[in-house]
């Protein structure tokens, strides 16, 4: 009779969470000298229009549509204007 220790040994050959792990594990490797994360800094950059009444910031992408809301909700009493003076544009004559 044989003995349980003569027989050969085998590894399982791993299943689908190890290979999710070990995916996971491989695409934070490559991903780590990506510096991805958080856009709050991107975000802070591209806050570039500035309302002069309040000083609240907007992004760049911002419509005039926004921007005029801002303006008819928060300083009625103001002209469009005095709140984005930038945005103006002079008629040449």
């Amino acid at each position: 009779t044989r003995t349980r220790s003569s027989y050969p040994t085998r590894t399982m050959g791993g299943g689908n969470a190890q290979k999710s792990a070990k995916a996971r594990a491989d695409k934070m490797a490559k991903d780590k000298g990506k510096g991805g994360g958080s856009q709050l800094a991107s975000n802070a950059k591209a806050m570039n229009i500035q309302c002069k009444v309040c000083m609240q910031t907007f992004l760049s992408t911002a419509t005039e549509l926004k921007l005029k809301e801002h303006s008819d909700n928060k300083h009625p009493k103001n002209d469009f204007y005095a709140c984005f003076p930038h945005l103006k544009v002079e008629t040449a004559e």
